[in-house]
């Protein structure tokens, strides 16, 4: 169903994907649009027992789109820099191909809150656990549950893990 990596020597391990999903901070969502367009939107992220989390409001483009269709591709990318004496870009990237849904399991969704409290105000807990309270209702919780998962290094990195 999805198509092997043309350079697929510049494939990243699945621990490799699995690390970067855990620790990017953000990645960019693409849902299927209005009138047959893609969407895409930058977010924060977490990434829990295989699976992709965000949150969301509870009403929009990005929730009608899911709804419609759940079928999302979400892209992180780490460590990208670009080497203009080169004309190249080093990166590592993640794609995650997979489904997404609006997760209505209260006790889940409290759960899932917190985990991307932790991860991106740990010293903040008291604040977020008041606002986590005080914007549950108007919060959406969207699970992406993978169907294929592949990463990809640039040829610069390749070159120097073989030297390795």
């Amino acid at each position: 169903m999805f198509p092997e990596m043309r350079r697929h020597k510049q494939a990243l391990s699945p621990e490799e994907c699995t690390d970067i999903l855990c620790k990017a901070e953000s990645g960019v969502l693409a849902v299927n649009g209005c009138n047959g367009y893609p969407y895409t939107i930058p977010l924060n992220h977490v990434y829990l027992n295989g699976r992709l989390y965000f949150h969301s409001a509870v009403e929009g483009h990005k929730i009608n789109a899911i709804t419609k269709d759940g079928r999302v591709c979400f892209c992180v990318v780490a460590e990208e820099r670009v080497n203009s004496a080169t004309l190249s870009t080093r990166y590592r990237c993640v794609d995650v191909f997979g489904n997404a849904r609006i997760i209505d399991d209260p006790d889940k969704k409290r759960g899932v809150l917190i985990a991307l409290a932790k991860k991106f105000a740990p010293d903040f807990m008291d604040k977020a656990d008041r606002e986590i309270g005080s914007e549950f209702d108007r919060t959406a919780i969207i699970e992406i549950t993978p169907e294929h998962i592949s990463g990809k290094m640039s040829g610069d990195i390749l070159a120097e893990t073989r030297k390795a």
